[in-house]
Formats: C-alpha cells, structure tokens, sequence
C-alpha cells in the first residue's frame, strides 16, 4: 500500500515522486524525484535521481573544479536534476559526513551544496554513498498537491537501495514495484461510482 499526499502529515521531504506514465515532457518522462524540501508556504524542491549523465564524468567535473581525484575510485555518480539552475551542484548522501553546509533531509539521508563534499569523495574520505545531481525541479505552493489530485504523480517512500543505485535505468519501475505497481497498468481516467 502506497501513501497518498493526504497520508504525510509531515509533507513529502524524504519521498520518491514517481512519474506517472502519463507525463510525456521529455525531462519529466519516468522519472523518480527526491523531494528534499516540502512547504505548504514555500512549495516543494526536489532532485531528479534517474537522468544520469555520463558527460563529464566525476573525475573530469573534479578536474575542472580544480579538485584532484584518486584515479582508482568510483566515489558517485552524477544525474540531471532538474530543470532550475543545472549548473549548480547538490549532492544527496548518507548522513556519516558531517559538512558545514549539509542539511538533514532525513535522519539518513542529507543534503550538501559546499565544495567540501566534493574534495572530501575525491580523497576517500566522504560519506559512504552519494549522488550529484546538477540542477533540481521546484513546485510553487500547491502546485505539487495539484498535480499529485490530477494523477500525475506517485508516491513512494525512498529506498537507499534505489536512491544510490547507480543503474539508472532501473530506478523508475523499482520504485514502482516497491510500492506493488505496474506503471504500464496504471489508467489515465479516474473516477467516482
């Protein structure tokens, strides 16, 4: 079972937003949005974590931030995450780094926007798991819970599992399935008997 928006009395920070099968823009089309930030007065923020980009990879988006990378390591991959100022880095990851500039959005989940972060991956010394995405999405206020009445989108509760998994492709129906929908059964009408 699934919870609707009407469910989170403590808002949507820490879930999934899953596309519904019906949204066709191209940046939106499946894709599984963190929500970081959830306000009735505020609106919502979120980062898109299934658009992977494989251009630059970490090790030359370390390079041109002048950050020198262990050419050994794996230590994150990089999605697309929204459509709002894509060129300005957040990296969501587990809460066992302590950064100035990092925020809860979870108890296990945080959120950081300083270079430290970055330097710290670089170095092996960063937190165990991390994503960065480039850029985020934003709703107005009750723009999303708009959008979530007219079945546009999903809610899942975040898995780490899905969140950090760097197959990129998966992430959309195992979010799905973590909630036991079939996405490719979902009808566009809705209704009342």
């Amino acid at each position: 079972m699934f919870n609707t928006f009407l469910d989170l009395k403590e808002g949507l920070a820490g879930y999934f937003l899953l596309a519904s099968p019906y949204i066709t823009s191209p940046f939106f089309a499946q894709s599984v949005i963190f929500i970081c930030a959830n306000s009735p007065k505020e609106g919502t923020m979120g980062i898109v974590i299934n658009r992977h980009i494989t251009k630059p990879t970490p090790k030359e988006l370390l390079n041109q931030l002048g950050i020198k990378s262990i050419p050994s390591s794996d230590h994150f991959s990089i999605t697309a995450g929204g459509p709002i100022e894509n060129a300005h880095g957040l990296v969501l990851h587990t809460n066992d780094w302590k950064g100035k500039e990092s925020i809860y959005v979870t108890n296990k989940i945080k959120l950081s926007t300083s270079l430290d972060i970055l330097r710290d991956l670089s170095e092996d010394q960063g937190p165990s798991k991390a994503l960065l995405a480039l850029g985020h999405a934003n709703w107005l206020p009750g723009q999303l819970e708009e959008e979530i009445h007219n079945n546009l989108w999903y809610i899942a509760p975040c898995e780490e599992a899905i969140l950090y998994n760097s197959n990129f492709q998966t992430k959309w129906i195992n979010s799905y399935k973590s909630i036991s929908v079939n996405p490719h059964e979902i009808s566009y009408y809705t209704g009342n008997v």
